[in-house]
């Protein structure tokens, strides 16, 4: 069967490769696993014993390490993870040895407007009902393990307002004294369920709860989710889940999951989480999957492990970072690559011509709704405006030390003299280019991008970062800022003020990295705000701490931790076929 991804959907394309797809016992040949370093989920999915795998490899060399980031998206995306798939199906043309690594799907995306992480066209990971939808289980392990700790934190709430110290030392409790109006987490769940943001739990009876505000976020933004991002094995993330805080005393003092002693029962819902996942892209490459999205409100990264084995285990291994480069990249750069040690050979930014064309003044655009004519006939100048904000993120990347590579992710839209000004534009500014047309042909398509990416590999670069970690974290937020949003300056809420005073006096806080939390519609906090804008300032309204993940957490603008579902989710097309149990609609 001819794949024809102008006439077939995304889901149909995935279900006819995934007929003629290697066997997760074949990848492993392919990629030189040994007895036992695979842990079969079935015939086409599986795991990756990382301890044994890294343990074997530890003195063997390390492959070229190419990042995909991205300018700013528009609401629909711009292809990113279809990009890093295509580069993966593009390097395998070239015959190099090949590993890929992305984010787990949420599940929120999913059923809403983006749809999955699986890629598109024919640059897809497969196969792809599991991999939109469950999986081997990471998520919905993380939001048990989340879930497991606001257990253990309301009930021992509702326990230490119902007895008296006796009563606790009976069951050998001390009192914590929890204040209600410092709980740092919520309930989690991975959906995009805007009802729950705010609700009120434990009413009724003094056998019901504790009475008092709560409300959910969806999971791959809890602090798990960072953890199992950079966690480098079982003994570092079981380290690090007992440090979470999870709530403060009336006194001001930390509550940890380890005050509360439910650290090690949430570290047994992690046990298989910490192994990375194996699939495959439509044309036979493995790819690693493993931790999850949403890199405006969290670390946004594939996780350490999948990349420090991947690395391992072939010349080229390409990783995805979320969003644009202004937090996707960033955060890649100034944590990721601090933590894991490894630093890019190269790092492909992936623009649109319709993004390009949004932020040179077109009109909104809107999940659900049709483009406008101007992004689906040749306007050069708003084309040229919109430019601006492709060069923000070359220059963002430059700042690193590392060449970036342009790739024109082409849509059947576009036309020449546009893709033309996009390449000039970019090589102008220091960037190589080209257009890339893996969607429409898979590997082949991709074949001028991964030629491009191997060149530049083989180009000295003098990585360095941002920041020094003993920079003071005023100084850092303003350099991150500036440097890399655009902003002017940067202003502090009272509250945000006070807890950055905290941390700075606090010597094991002086030390961690800094992740910022703000739109990725937008180089500055205002997702209304296109283009490369100037003249404004960033405003930190409040500052979160991550002490299990080693994290201190800027928030910039008012960003919800749970997202809202649309008037038009995915989930009203996505159906099963009830006579062969298929799922349809996925994209």
């Amino acid at each position: 069967m001819q794949l024809d991804p102008t006439k077939l959907k995304d889901w149909q394309i995935a279900e006819a490769a995934e007929e003629n797809m290697k066997t997760v016992y074949e990848l492993a040949d392919e990629l030189g696993l040994q007895d036992g370093e695979l842990i079969p989920m079935g015939r086409n999915l599986a795991k990756i014993d990382n301890k044994r795998v890294l343990s074997r490899l530890t003195n063997a060399p390390v492959g070229k390490y190419i990042d995909v980031t991205a300018i700013t998206p528009t609401p629909l995306g711009e292809g990113k993870t279809t990009t890093t798939i295509g580069l993966v199906e593009g390097l395998g043309k070239l015959n190099k040895s090949v590993t890929g690594a992305i984010r787990q799907p949420s599940s929120g995306p999913t059923f809403n407007v983006k749809g999955s992480g699986a890629g598109g066209g024919l640059a897809q990971c497969i196969p792809l009902t599991p991999l939109s939808i469950r999986l081997t289980g990471d998520i919905d392990f993380i939001t048990n393990a989340h879930n497991l700790a606001m257990v253990a934190l309301t009930a021992r709430m509702q326990h230490e307002r119902n007895y008296d110290d006796e009563r606790l030392a009976k069951s050998n409790l001390k009192r914590i004294d929890i204040d209600p109006d410092r709980i740092q987490i919520k309930w989690a769940m991975d959906f995009c369920a805007q009802a729950l943001r705010n609700i009120r739990i434990g009413q009724g009876g003094k056998m019901d709860g504790f009475e008092m505000d709560s409300g959910f976020q969806i999971t791959v933004s809890s602090e798990l989710m960072a953890i199992l991002s950079i966690a480098t094995d079982l003994k570092d993330l079981r380290h690090r889940v007992a440090k979470m805080v999870v709530a403060y005393d009336k006194k001001g003092k930390e509550v940890t999951t380890a005050d509360l002693e439910v650290d090690g029962a949430m570290t047994a819902w992690l046990v298989e989480v910490i192994h990375p996942n194996l699939l495959q892209t439509i044309e036979g490459q493995p790819m690693l999957v493993h931790a999850g999205p949403f890199a405006n409100i969290a670390i946004g990264q594939s996780s350490i492990l999948a990349d420090l084995m991947g690395t391992k285990l072939s010349q080229y291994h390409v990783t995805e970072s979320g969003f644009g480069a202004d937090i996707g990249f960033e955060k890649f750069w100034n944590l990721k690559c601090r933590l894991s040690g490894l630093t890019p050979d190269a790092v492909v930014i992936v623009a649109t011509i319709r993004a390009l064309k949004m932020h040179g003044g077109g009109p909104v655009v809107k999940p659900g709704l049709p483009l406008s004519e101007e992004y689906t006939t040749e306007n050069l100048g708003l084309l040229e405006k919109g430019c601006e904000n492709l060069i923000a993120h070359i220059e963002t990347v430059k700042k690193s030390g590392v060449q970036p590579v342009v790739c024109i992710n082409n849509f059947y839209t576009d036309t020449t003299a546009e893709e033309e000004l996009v390449r000039k534009v970019a090589e102008q500014h220091g960037a190589l280019a080209t257009v890339s047309r893996h969607w429409l042909k898979g590997g082949e398509g991709a074949r001028e991008l991964a030629e491009m990416v191997v060149h530049a590999c083989d180009q000295k670069n003098d990585f360095k970062f941002l920041y020094e970690l003993d920079m003071p974290l005023r100084k850092r937020i303003e350099k991150i800022a500036k440097d890399v949003y655009g902003a002017s300056g940067v202003t502090y809420t009272e509250k945000a003020l006070k807890k950055i005073e905290s941390f700075e006096s606090d010597p094991a806080v002086k030390s961690f990295g800094t992740c910022m939390v703000k739109t990725h519609l937008s180089l500055s906090h205002d997702p209304d705000l296109k283009g490369r804008p100037t003249g404004w300032e960033l405003p930190i309204s409040d500052v979160l701490i991550y002490k299990g993940a080693g994290f201190v957490v800027p928030v910039a603008g008012a960003i919800k931790l749970m997202p809202g579902t649309a008037s038009n989710p995915a989930f009203r097309r996505i159906d099963v076929d009830v006579e062969t149990g298929k799922v349809q609609g996925l994209f």
